[in-house]
């Protein structure tokens, strides 16, 4: 018998209703089928066809915000104004994806004519990206829509021409579940194959759908373990399969001496705001800050501290979440060399998060491991040193903490970057006009994060044509991107027509077709 998905207030830890049930292994099986039956027209849909259904589930996002807003801000406390503006992001992700479609340049069109080489004769080889078939989407705890069901995983598989079935997140089911009723009957009015969209429930559901034959390819964003137990699931497949994950990061800032000289209490102060933002609860969430020794160091420090001194304690996503920010804290405050700024507070949190929650807990019923306040944690700054700098520092602590390891020259600096895991992001804050450092620590960071940030924030990813939102391990186990137009590479794959008469090649690759740019006898031909 299935078990219920209950959706819970962070605020409060009440079940407020009883979602869905999970989904058996029999439904997850004619789920991925249904999405099989539909990737052929889904292709079929074509560039525009496609770019047509991303600017309709835009629109039907947009029609619907109040609804979508009101229930996202229910499960998962994050507030109004920051739902209001990653829906708003949601949409225009999708748009922007619908202006990849029809600019065309992600097929990587290629063309050789036949003709001597060196090598002696060279056959017609024409070249281009076709999408790999259903993908799986594993919805995110903090984004319940810019990572989630409607979010960018789903826009560029959509884009690529793949089916999407997605894995709805315990923390926000209901959200969830009202954005891929929305998503369907948008993708039905535009005359999207029906299995153009799936979803499942439940733990069980998430392994039996990566160990569907049907789905070619998985996005995921979410914990390391998690990550690994669903590889260890795709390993056991005849046929593996791509899993694109984004994982765990630290995303240190170093601040120079000169920066610290100039502007450190405003640094201080945009620190604070940075890794409180959210509650924390970011995957670009700086949890390390190398700040020189003395007095400009001392004033940026105290400037952290006075930005969260006044805060209360701050809502969190779930039971699970809460749990662990207070065990990790406090794991931290007692390590050898880790100081807390003031005496560690005492963080409200549950035990165990929704997965647990009593199956069949009637709507309006109490979390029993709640603590009547819901699931809150409290800010918490940590100094160390960079020469003393603890294993236990260099770890993602999910929530609104963060260490400032101090340093005394630029030799002990360097040392303590050398021990840091990678990372999606790396900040440098550097003087006016100064040049030789920031240089120097550019180099070291480049081989260890995604995106190198200057003078600002890791917090907030831009949506763009030039966005990279990855990073060597464990940052994401991939070289690709899950944010940014490029994101789409990960859902297609490379098929080469040698020697196909013009009548079987798809329209991009025939001689006359010229609204897409493309390589032709090795060279670039913008569309004219």
């Amino acid at each position: 018998m299935s078990s219920v998905v209950p959706s819970i207030s962070p605020r409060t830890g009440d079940v407020v209703e009883v979602v869905a049930s999970e989904t058996p292994t029999a439904s997850v099986d004619r789920i991925c089928r249904a999405a099989a039956a539909a990737a052929e027209a889904l292709d079929a849909l074509g560039r525009d066809g496609r770019a047509a259904l991303l600017e309709a589930l835009a629109q039907a996002l947009e029609d619907a915000r109040a609804r979508v807003v009101a229930v996202a801000d229910r499960e998962t406390g994050l507030g109004e104004a920051r739902l209001n503006g990653e829906l708003t992001r949601t949409c225009y992700q999708l748009r922007l994806f619908a202006s990849v479609l029809t600019d065309g340049g992600y097929l990587e069109a290629t063309i050789d004519h036949a003709g001597d080489t060196p090598m002696g004769p060279r056959p017609d080889l024409r070249r281009m990206l076709v999408p790999l078939g259903p993908v799986a989407v594993f919805g995110a705890s903090n984004f319940p829509l810019a990572f989630s069901v409607p979010g960018g995983d789903t826009a560029s598989a959509l884009a690529a021409g793949c089916p999407v079935v997605l894995k709805a997140h315990p923390s926000h089911p209901a959200t969830s579940k009202l954005c891929f009723e929305i998503l369907t009957e948008a993708a039905r009015k535009a005359g999207a194959p029906e299995g153009t969209f799936g979803i499942v429930y439940g733990q069980q559901a998430g392994a039996d759908l990566v160990a569907h034959p049907e789905i070619r390819a998985v996005g995921f964003t979410g914990s390391t373990g998690a990550a690994r137990a669903l590889l260890a699931v795709i390993e056991q497949r005849p046929e593996p399969i791509p899993f694109y994950g984004e994982l765990s990061s630290l995303n240190p800032i170093v601040v120079t001496p000169a920066a610290a000289a100039e502007r450190a209490p405003r640094i201080g102060t945009d620190l604070a705001a940075s890794f409180t933002m959210g509650a924390g609860q970011f995957c670009t969430k700086p949890g390390l800050a190398f700040v020189p020794a003395g007095p400009d160091g001392d004033s940026l420090v105290q400037a952290v501290q006075d930005a969260i001194d006044g805060l209360e304690p701050m809502v969190m996503l779930n039971g699970g979440i809460a749990a662990a920010f207070t065990r990790g804290t406090a794991v931290l405050s007692t390590v050898p060399g880790l100081t807390p700024a003031v005496p560690a507070p005492a963080n409200d949190f549950a035990a165990v998060g929704p997965d647990a929650a009593a199956a069949g807990a009637p709507a309006g019923s109490r979390n029993a491991v709640a603590d009547g306040g819901g699931f809150r944690g409290t800010p918490v700054l940590l100094t160390t040193t960079a020469a003393e700098l603890p294993p236990e520092a260099t770890e993602e602590c999910f929530g609104p903490v963060t260490v400032v390891a101090r340093y005394q020259d630029e030799s002990e600096l360097f040392a303590a970057l050398a021990t840091l895991p990678n990372s999606l992001t790396a900040t440098v804050h550097r003087g006016a006009d100064e040049t030789a450092l920031p240089a120097e620590l550019t180099r070291r960071l480049r081989s260890r994060a995604g995106r190198i940030v200057y003078d600002g924030y890791p917090t907030g990813v831009a949506v763009s044509w030039a966005q990279h939102h990855g990073g060597p391990w464990p940052a994401t186990n991939t070289q690709h991107t899950s944010v940014g137009t490029t994101a789409i590479r990960r859902f297609l794959r490379p098929v080469v027509w040698q020697n196909a008469p013009a009548d079987l090649l798809p329209p991009e690759l025939r001689d006359e077709y010229d609204s897409i740019p493309r390589r032709v006898d090795g060279r670039l031909r913008p569309i004219p």
